[in-house]
């Protein structure tokens, strides 16, 4: 399953059920999961470990040394779940010892060609980052969250899950759940009421989730004000209690 032309380290460990393609370099301290595809010229160094059944296209560059110039060498990782499909030219780098050490991606999750997730981010389930999307260092990002073509989330930025982030978005602030953000710098436009359908929510929750959304977005109030109504509603609607609590955990301030 290791073509003849590839070059695999003594020191990683590879399932026997893995494919690797000509010409692909595989890394010590890599750890790669049973029915894993690798394509010809892909690169992955570890420390990374990688789970099963993901898909690794041509020319990815998986678990290199992150782009931090305060980097020196120090033993970091990168830990991949199941299923997810890195396409041409994703780039992945490991963390930084200047946060948890790790750079960690969930299961599920579409990287289109060119995407980069940088040092230190925090990757949920069934993310989809169209090409060219762009994470900077430490962003951390919900399930279900969708990057559009040429969109950039700022380091240490949080985006909030089912969010929508339209092409060619520059995300300087934290983004919370279920809304749609764009433009240069990202402002909130609307709620991502197609993805929340598709994901099963009922029309009571996203009219719920709307509600929540206006009294952030369009009330008038003033933040303080806005989270005391949001917390009486999260009481008995448990949709919005993700949407509180992210605002509340907000380092960066929301969107607005």
């Amino acid at each position: 399953m290791i073509d003849s032309r590839a070059i695999v380290s003594a020191q990683a460990e590879i399932d026997v059920d893995v494919e690797i393609g000509p010409y692909s370099v595989i890394g010590a301290g890599v750890s790669i999961g049973k029915g894993t595809r690798i394509g010809p010229h892909a690169v992955i160094n570890g420390p990374t470990r990688i789970g099963c059944d993901n898909r690794i296209f041509q020319f990815a560059s998986i678990g290199d040394a992150p782009q931090d110039k305060k980097y020196r060498g120090e033993p970091t990782r990168l830990e991949i779940g199941d299923r997810n499909v890195f396409r041409e030219f994703v780039t992945v780098n490991r963390g930084t010892t200047h946060d948890r050490g790790v750079t960690r991606i969930g299961n599920d999750n579409l990287m289109m060609s060119y995407a980069h997730v940088a040092h230190d981010c925090q990757l949920g389930d069934q993310i989809v980052m169209a090409n060219c999307a762009t994470l900077g260092g430490h962003v951390e990002v919900g399930d279900w969250v969708i990057f559009g073509g040429l969109s950039a989330v700022h380091q240490f930025t949080k985006i909030g899950a089912h969010c929508f982030i339209g092409n060619n978005a520059a995300v300087t602030r934290d983004v919370p759940p279920y809304v749609m953000a764009i433009g240069q710098p990202a402002v909130p436009h609307s709620v991502n009421s197609e993805g929340l359908k598709r994901r099963g929510f009922t029309p009571a929750q996203i009219l719920n989730i709307r509600r929540a959304y206006r009294t952030l977005y369009r009330s008038g109030l003033k933040l303080a004000e806005a989270l005391e109504r949001l917390d009486e509603a999260a009481r008995d609607q448990p949709e919005i209690a993700p949407f509180v609590s992210f605002i509340r955990r907000s380092s960066r301030s929301i969107v607005r």
